[in-house]
């Protein structure tokens, strides 16, 4: 048995004073709220269910070999859970990657993979962000089946406004898959439409979607009013400005999933890259097309939680939304909690929210050295 030495932990997404003791033999959770003297916060193994790559790993072109390169760099960094995000590309070449995440699906160290998101094909010109607008189409259940077919996808995004949307909702529900709404310029009433057939998720809120106005409230206003909705958020100073984080968590805290949509230059020093046959410049951490678009973000998931919290999320709030929250859209997959019995993944903070060390399955983690002390190797560039 091994005491982590903490003052308290989120257990079952709630505080609760006291040291934890895993047992190393069994890799589970022994004990929480132990009489203790510690400093510190335990929590649970991050999870990212949108990721398009990280340390020079480029999800779409990635070989098996790279998914566990990838995998080991994220369990470094606090997560041990993530959905490999394909943006639209080409037919044969995200058929391909779907195979390929599934191949390192189940290899052994690092992150696991859940499973695919794929966002795209069927987003809408009028809202792609970085998406290549050539490889854009409307909903084609011929074509989705054989995404479908072709590996373990498990989130499919989505525009709801699109003609077909709601015959393509209803063959991902069927097939088991999330259906997300985003990169999109629907309505209100087509966002509800698809949420009536079974949608559940929402894509990076307020980004590459139709605004928010007091009489065409839009994704937005659907999402932020539907509790059987769960919606992801980008929270970085990039993408969204404090006001619009805090919007989100008042509105529907315990909803909020945060993600990073992270690009293989996560982890990597600044310089150019590529996601899928996009080409892309980083400079200060900020990821932009030449034309300035957004394309992702180079943070890590602790960077997200840790950003919310700066901005005046509650920590407990903040860490659900990278932890317990996205854990309940996989509840069999044994992850995001932190009570006896429960898988040892478990990360120990300081009091500034910085990564003291990690366990998995019970077993210590070298975590990440800061940004400033990284080796200087680019890994997957343009």
């Amino acid at each position: 048995m091994k005491r982590l030495g903490v003052a308290g932990a989120l257990v079952g997404g709630n505080y609760r004073a006291g040291d934890v003791e895993i047992d190393e033999d069994s890799g589970r959770v022994a004990a929480v709220g132990l009489s203790s003297p510690g400093r510190g916060l335990a929590i649970p193994g991050l999870i990212d269910l949108q990721i398009n790559g990280f340390a020079g790993v480029d999800f779409l072109t990635a070989d098996t070999g790279d998914h566990v390169r990838a995998g080991i760099a994220l369990a470094r960094t606090g997560v041990v859970a993530y959905q490999p995000t394909l943006i639209t590309d080409r037919p044969d070449r995200t058929l391909g990657a779907i195979a390929t995440a599934g191949k390192a699906q189940g290899v052994p160290g690092g992150a696991r993979v859940l499973g695919v998101h794929l966002e795209g094909p069927f987003l809408s010109p009028e809202r792609p962000g970085t998406h290549p607008v050539e490889y854009l189409r409307a909903p084609d259940l011929t074509l989705a089946q054989r995404l479908l077919d072709a590996g373990p996808v498990t989130q499919l995004t989505l525009a709801p406004e699109l003609p077909g949307a709601v015959e393509l909702v209803d063959l991902c529900v069927r097939s088991g898959v999330l259906v997300s709404c985003g990169h999109s310029d629907a309505t209100a009433a087509a966002t509800h439409a698809a949420i009536d057939h079974g949608a559940r998720l929402i894509t990076h809120l307020f980004d590459a979607m139709r605004p928010f106005t007091h009489r065409d409230p839009g994704i937005v206003g659907a999402a932020l009013t539907r509790r059987e909705v769960t919606i992801g958020l980008i929270a970085d100073p990039s993408h969204l400005a404090p006001e619009a984080i805090h919007l989100a968590f008042q509105a529907a805290a315990d909803r909020i999933i945060l993600v990073t949509d992270d690009l293989a230059a996560g982890g990597c020093p600044d310089g150019h890259y590529r996601l899928g046959s996009v080409d892309f410049a980083v400079s200060d951490g900020v990821a932009r097309r030449a034309d300035g678009t957004l394309v992702g973000t180079t943070i890590t998931l602790l960077d997200a939680v840790r950003h919310a919290c700066d901005v005046g999320i509650a920590t407990e709030a903040a860490v659900n939304a990278a932890t317990r929250t996205p854990a309940r859209l996989y509840p069999g997959a044994d992850i995001g909690l932190l009570r006896p019995g429960d898988r040892a993944d478990v990360l120990v903070l300081d009091e500034a929210m910085r990564l003291l060390s990690i366990f998995h399955r019970g077993i210590p983690v070298d975590h990440q050295a800061p940004a400033s002390s990284r080796t200087k190797e680019r890994g997957r560039s343009s």
